[in-house]
């Protein structure tokens, strides 16, 4: 076989020379191009087209001192199992490349993220910017990032203080207010609820908009419940949920975990779910999927796209936002929940 010689590939002379200017300039129409006239940037952004110029990407990183990489933090060994963790880890893994990074996922045994994982990749200098999670009041990261001059996005508002904006969250109580509006809409006229034990922010949040749901549409407010993230307590409390409600009622559940609770409570003594009573969850899991829970389903692909451009924008020194963003869940209907026309049906 004949060894065929590879065509040269350009270099920033070669583009420099192609378009009449300095290396400088081509450098900085690549890099900032804030620096560079219109008429010269568009010159020099068509040479690199022509030549097919790419600059080396490890150079790019020497020479800005950058990993090209944003961590994230996977809280999966002790703690309350999340349904979204790896469909919002994959969503930030399709997105990254948009954003010219990469992600770099850790892990902890803490219950509670805590500063030990953050410091050790800062250390070691393998990311730039970190994606935070499973945020909750007393979080000591944000402090200790800002502190360090490291940019960062949370999925999860930053409670402590909020007069911090680089956050991306889904808005619990209009979801579950929109839950009740599907359950009004299919007939049923007293909606009870199982959420998780209080102090959880985010079930405090999905709980109050229950409550507005159930005003607002001039529903009967049934009795409600709580129990962790585990489907025999789920079980355990809904079995005790459902002795205050009758057929023909419903229950709004603040996670897909606490609706099979339901579902398989409500089995157990003879409901049919959809039918005699009403059912709908929360996070659009695998688990909805699965049994067939109609369920809110929180927008990972957009939350991803944004909180990447937050950091981008952080590491690029552009502003920052002037609020954090609430993205608004969709309401996937399973049969746990059916028009009146269906009831009574075989």
């Amino acid at each position: 076989m004949l060894n065929m010689p590879h065509p040269a590939r350009a270099t920033i002379v070669d583009v420099a020379r192609a378009a009449g200017v300095s290396r400088q300039t081509v450098s900085n129409a690549i890099n900032s191009p804030e620096r560079v006239s219109p008429d010269t940037l568009s010159r020099v952004l068509q040479v690199v087209e022509e030549l097919n110029y790419r600059p080396s990407s490890a150079a790019r990183t020497l020479r800005h001192q950058r990993a090209g990489a944003v961590g994230t933090e996977l809280n999966a060994v002790t703690g309350t199992p999340s349904e979204v963790a790896l469909p919002f880890l994959t969503a930030l893994t399709l997105a990254a490349p948009g954003h010219a990074c990469h992600m770099v996922p850790f892990a902890s045994r803490e219950a509670f993220p805590m500063l030990s994982g953050y410091q050790d990749m800062v250390r070691r200098r393998l990311v730039d910017a970190f994606v935070l999670t499973d945020t909750h009041p007393a979080d000591p990261r944000p402090d200790w990032l800002e502190q360090a001059g490291i940019p960062y996005a949370s999925f999860g508002r930053i409670y402590d203080d909020s007069s911090r904006v680089w956050w991306a969250d889904v808005d619990g109580s209009a979801g579950t207010s929109a839950a009740v509006a599907h359950l009004a809409e299919t007939g049923f006229r007293t909606v009870g609820f199982l959420g998780w034990p209080a102090g959880s922010a985010v079930g405090d949040d999905r709980r109050l908009g229950w409550l507005a749901g159930v005003e607002q549409h001039g529903l009967a407010l049934g009795p409600e419940a709580a129990a962790p993230q585990s489907l025999s307590q789920a079980i355990s409390a809904a079995e005790r949920l459902l002795d205050g409600l009758a057929v023909g009622d419903a229950v709004v559940c603040a996670s897909d975990v606490l609706a099979l609770g339901v579902q398989q409570a409500a089995l157990a003594r003879g409901w049919r779910p959809g039918r005699d009573i009403g059912i709908t969850g929360f996070d659009g899991s695998a688990t909805a999927q699965l049994h067939d829970i109609s369920t809110l389903v929180q927008p990972l692909d957009e939350i991803a796209e944004h909180l990447l451009t937050v950091v981008h924008d952080q590491l690029a020194g552009a502003p920052a936002p002037t609020q954090g963003a609430l993205f608004l869940p969709t309401l996937t209907v399973g049969a746990s929940t059916v028009t009146t026309s269906m009831k009574g049906t075989p």
